[in-house]
């Protein structure tokens, strides 16, 4: 039976990602086979596996750190959200459902053997598992048949770390008070809280951190301190949104923020690029004039598009892309099209929305969402592209795609992998830019038309800098955790 531990927050966005991640790594550096896990994950950032299954990006990354191959039973249950009140259920890798948040709740406890089943058969592969929760155990009206805190904990019998974010603030209060809501034998499950993201001198903290302890009966093992560290983010909390401004001295990526924008970890490649800045933009005012713009994924396209055109961004791109290339990716890609047909009601799951609606007409694709999704990884080759994209052709690319939709050129020819129109370019290839010297390329271009300096050519790769950032996240944590009585749990 493989060893395990499990770390649960005070609220979402508390670190709880990174924090599985770098135990992973801490783990698999100290020579033992890990793998992460978490039963059930709300995200619109997801990844799909060498067969064809959907899963959370977080726990890619997670597997990623831990030196392993990311497979769906690592994440069983992925809620990818469609609207304020209904998600898309996937279960073990496959599309089960659109549901509402209430028939979702009614209906969990079903999904319980798929989930004891999922960690079977990471117990049969690996020394140990490291569970991530997901918001907090004390949501107390969710706690009846929970299946992704305390009662997981409970399932497989895993020592808890609790974690608070004293960035935040309230740090004392979050994690007191989220004990004091737990009956005791959740408890007891606690065996230590961690203090997350903290700046400053450490002294200034240890008075309120003997208190914590005494009032808490439960032993701080570990304050972090707020790390610069550079990987995927699991959710919409990511602080990569706030990021407004990209200084003269950088090219200027400019990503439209959808009010259900998916996949945004498929410009994190460029975080390793040091003559590139990217910045989330969600009005045309933001929009300015970057040295690119970048549409990515939506879970909700038809809604995504018309909302571009009601508050003036797609005016304001289609005007740019006169002298401006335009990427776009997946729902991106579908909206640079001339149409998008949803004649069954699955892009947004309410079948009485609006079923056609107008693209940007900025490439020639016709798009038309389908009963099953698409779900692959792919490779290829990009082909003859001009202008700013002429430096592409002939790079081996690599990625995956997931997607609803089904898109055709207006001559009714299929689709190819990536296709230009002047300074438009669409694909449905996730993951497309961390092939090895496509971002890279890209920007160079993009810095030589600006007249800066680009990227070094004996720059790492992307998969080099990513393996340098787990590195250094796991040296932090070993380094501000009590790793001995971490052991100790195990």
């Amino acid at each position: 039976m493989a060893k395990k531990i499990m770390i649960q927050g005070t609220m979402s966005s508390a670190g709880k990602s990174f924090l599985v991640a770098g135990l992973c790594r801490i783990f698999s550096r100290d020579g033992y086979r890990v793998a992460p896990f978490k039963s059930q994950n709300m995200a619109l950032n997801s990844f799909i596996t060498e067969d064809g299954l959907e899963m959370g990006r977080a726990q890619v990354m997670q597997a990623e750190a831990a030196g392993v191959k990311p497979v769906v039973e690592m994440n069983p249950i992925l809620l990818k959200p469609t609207s304020d009140k209904g998600s898309q259920v996937i279960v073990k890798g496959e599309v089960l459902a659109d549901m509402s948040a209430k028939e979702y709740f009614a209906r969990k406890t079903e999904l319980i053997p798929v989930i004891k089943e999922a960690f079977a058969k990471l117990e049969e592969n690996y020394d140990i598992i490291v569970i991530e929760g997901a918001g907090s155990p004390a949501e107390i009206n969710l706690k009846q048949n929970d299946i992704v805190n305390m009662g997981i904990a409970k399932m497989f019998n895993a020592n808890v770390l609790l974690v608070g974010d004293i960035d935040r603030g309230g740090v004392f209060a979050q994690l007191l008070g989220t004990l004091m809501l737990l009956p005791e034998d959740e408890k007891q499950l606690v065996k230590g809280l961690v203090i997350n993201k903290f700046r400053g001198d450490k002294t200034i903290l240890d008075p309120g951190i003997e208190s914590l302890e005494k009032l808490g009966g439960k032993k701080v093992c570990g304050t972090v301190p707020f790390m610069n560290i550079k990987l995927d983010d699991e959710d919409s909390l990511t602080d990569r949104f706030s990021v407004r401004e990209a200084t003269g001295a950088f090219v200027d990526i400019a990503v439209i923020r959808f009010p259900h924008i998916s996949n945004f970890t498929d410009f994190d490649v460029f975080d390793s690029i040091k003559s590139c800045r990217v910045r989330y933009v969600d009005s045309a005012a933001q929009l300015g004039k970057p040295d690119i713009v970048m549409l990515p994924g939506s879970k909700n396209t038809l809604q995504d598009m018309l909302w571009l055109r009601e508050n003036g961004l797609e005016a304001a791109i289609k005007y740019i892309s006169r002298s401006v290339p335009v990427f776009g990716i997946c729902g991106g890609f579908q909206m640079l099209g001339e149409e998008i047909e949803d004649t069954f009601g699955v892009d947004s799951g309410q079948k009485d929305f609006q079923n056609r609606v107008r693209g940007m007409s900025l490439l020639p694709v016709i798009t038309k969402m389908q009963k099953e999704k698409t779900r692959r990884q792919i490779k290829g080759v990009i082909p003859k592209l001009s202008g700013t994209f002429e430096a592409l052709s002939g790079m081996d690319f690599s990625g995956y795609e997931i997607h609803m939709g089904e898109s055709s050129l207006t001559d009714k020819a299929d689709a190819p992998a990536v296709i230009q129109k002047g300074n438009v370019l669409g694909t449905y290839v996730h993951g497309i830019f961390d092939a090895p010297g496509i971002a890279k390329t890209l920007c160079g271009v993009l810095a030589k038309n600006k007249g800066i300096q680009g990227e070094d050519e004996e720059a790492i790769s992307y998969a080099e800098f990513k393996e340098k950032q787990y590195d250094m996240l796991a040296d932090i944590l070993r380094e501000h955790l009590d790793m001995d009585y971490i052991y100790s749990l195990l």
